[in-house]
């Protein structure tokens, strides 16, 4: 499978990691809280934990492991990693997810690398590009299945596993040191784009340069903060650093841009 390598004439960055749920797209599209409401029903249905502690636990477990999931885990609850994300996407509202042309134009106007670095499996990262149209604006994804498939000698060789049967994930600084290995790049030149402020926080403590998404609040783990991923460009104009750029170009010539297929890197 092709990679999508994008060219790099700027010093200063070379790696861009982002975040997918809620970055590359508000909150308001309601994929967090139907997700949420889909986990909640997989606890009660296939877990028989009781209704009465199940939305308190869900939030109680996400606080504390970074995903309800790996807490489930960390309890000793045993269930199939494949079944439960397919339950939990099964019936998400994929269709509030439409096109974005501006930010598409913004990723591939970048001549960083651009990876994704989410929690999420690979089937839901592939739909959320989907419809958002991005596909082949990013190198590749990091995602449940890179940071989790233990049997992975390619993984195995860029980072050790979590190597006690638990989840590895965001906001744990072993996942951030894992995905920095797995995208072969030096957090220096490292940007790490994320809405929850924890993964800033594990961001920041590996190394990485850090933009949170959602807010204009800059908190002190954050190096930059932006209430919407269209800003970019005005708030990180460094990136651009280098390019020449012409300001009369339609949208339509900076969409330009071979269709390849993101993988999932391992």
């Amino acid at each position: 499978m092709d990679v999508v390598k994008m060219s790099n004439r700027s010093s200063k960055y070379e790696c861009l990691l982002f975040d997918m749920d809620d970055t590359l797209y508000p909150r308001s599209c309601g994929i967090n809280l139907a997700c949420r409401k889909k986990i909640e029903e997989f606890m009660l249905k296939y877990l028989h934990i009781d209704e009465n502690e199940v939305p308190q636990m869900c939030l109680d477990l996400y606080m504390e492991y970074g995903t309800t999931m790996a807490g489930l885990k960390a309890l000793g609850y045993e269930f199939d990693n494949d079944e439960f994300h397919a339950y939990v996407h099964a019936t998400l509202p994929y269709e509030a997810l439409k096109p974005d042309p501006i930010l598409r134009n913004l990723l591939l106007s970048m001549p960083q690398r651009k990876i994704i670095f989410t929690n999420a499996d690979k089937a839901h990262a592939a739909q959320v590009l989907q419809r958002l149209d991005l596909e082949d604006c990013f190198e590749g994804v990091i995602c449940f299945e890179t940071l989790n498939n233990n049997n992975n000698p390619s993984l195995e060789s860029k980072c050790k596993g979590n190597g006690n049967g638990t989840i590895l994930c965001k906001p744990s600084i072993e996942a951030t040191q894992a995905a920095i290995k797995i995208a072969d790049t030096h957090p220096n030149k490292t940007i790490f784009f994320d809405d929850s402020v924890r993964n800033i926080e594990s961001g920041k403590a590996a190394g990485l340069h850090t933009v949170i998404f959602g807010t204009s609040e800059l908190i002190p783990e954050a190096d930059h903060a932006l209430g919407s991923i269209h800003n970019i460009k005005e708030a990180l104009p460094e990136l651009w650093e280098g390019e020449e750029v012409d300001d009369d170009d339609q949208p339509e010539q900076v969409m330009e841009a071979p269709v390849v297929e993101t993988m999932v890197l391992a």
